[in-house]
């Protein structure tokens, strides 16, 4: 039986760089994909619309557009996204962020082998052999590969990024819900990291090309080292109280959408 796949794409104020995501679903990533949800966290461009239009033009294509129903950053909308693959029992959620930095052609060798079967999840790694990284200063580059450094010499494990925008996670090591209490900002993605070292699940890790021209970052370096380090530590003194501790802001029961707009179709209708 074939896996049921959803592609989760997250969006905020990307309307220039969400048009040349979704123009990347094309026949050879659609075999594999079942259905296509693009999460709004509440933009303030056009992004929206941007979305809502390509869905008009291509009613072939199974995308749904969801808004947030507040605005619960970009971990917040993994936690959607997750509660969505759940809910309408997919199998596989692959995540692609809406500002264009990759391509998910890099995971196509991943589904065509059937190598993500294999594994509880498969993350894109920029800094690994046989990625390509264009606009990405040397200094940033080096100070991600000390950072995956010191996440492997804690976990014992091989780090080889912390975080990209192109991952696959099976829906089974999601059932826990273990990542509802971690950071609902981009300090989601390292957190997953380090709950995949202390649940012992298995992480395969694949090159992929990472660029930066027209997007806008809402990185703050200094402040996410000092941030990233802390909780490294965190860590390392207690993995159990880092892991089960309430990590977030605001405490959110569920994570909510409402369907802005959808294609008339989906996978097993075709």
């Amino acid at each position: 039986m074939k896996d049921r796949i959803l592609l989760f794409i997250p969006a905020y104020n990307c309307e220039k760089q969400i048009v040349r995501v979704l123009g990347q679903l094309d026949e050879s990533v659609m075999k594999y994909i079942s259905q296509v949800v693009v999460i709004n966290n509440i933009s303030t461009d056009n992004t929206e619309e941007v979305v809502k239009r390509f869905i008009e033009r291509h009613s072939d294509i199974p995308v749904k557009l969801l808004r947030n129903n507040e605005n619960y950053g970009l971990g917040g909308s993994h936690k959607s996204a997750f509660a969505y693959a759940k809910e309408n029992h997919f199998d596989y959620v692959i995540v692609l962020h809406g500002d264009d930095q990759g391509d998910i052609h890099n995971l196509l060798p991943v589904l065509k082998k059937g190598i993500y079967k294999k594994y509880d999840c498969c993350l894109g790694a920029r800094f690994m052999n046989g990625s390509k990284l264009k606009g990405y200063s040397k200094f940033r580059t080096f100070g991600n590969v000390v950072y995956n450094t010191l996440f492997s010499i804690v976990t014992r494990q091989r780090v080889l990024d912390l975080g990209s925008g192109l991952n696959m996670y099976h829906v089974d090591m999601l059932q826990q819900d273990f990542y509802k209490k971690f950071p609902d900002n981009l300090m989601f993605n390292y957190c997953m990291i380090l709950a995949a070292n202390y649940y012992k699940h298995n992480i395969c890790f694949f090159p992929i090309t990472w660029r930066e021209d027209d997007q806008v970052s809402n990185v703050k370096m200094v402040h996410q080292a000092v941030t990233v380090l802390k909780m490294l530590f965190s860590y390392a003194a207690n993995p159990k109280e880092f892991i089960t501790s309430e990590c977030r802001e605001k405490k959110i029961i569920k994570y909510t959408s409402t369907v802005v707009a959808e294609s008339g179709i989906t996978s097993e209708e075709e």
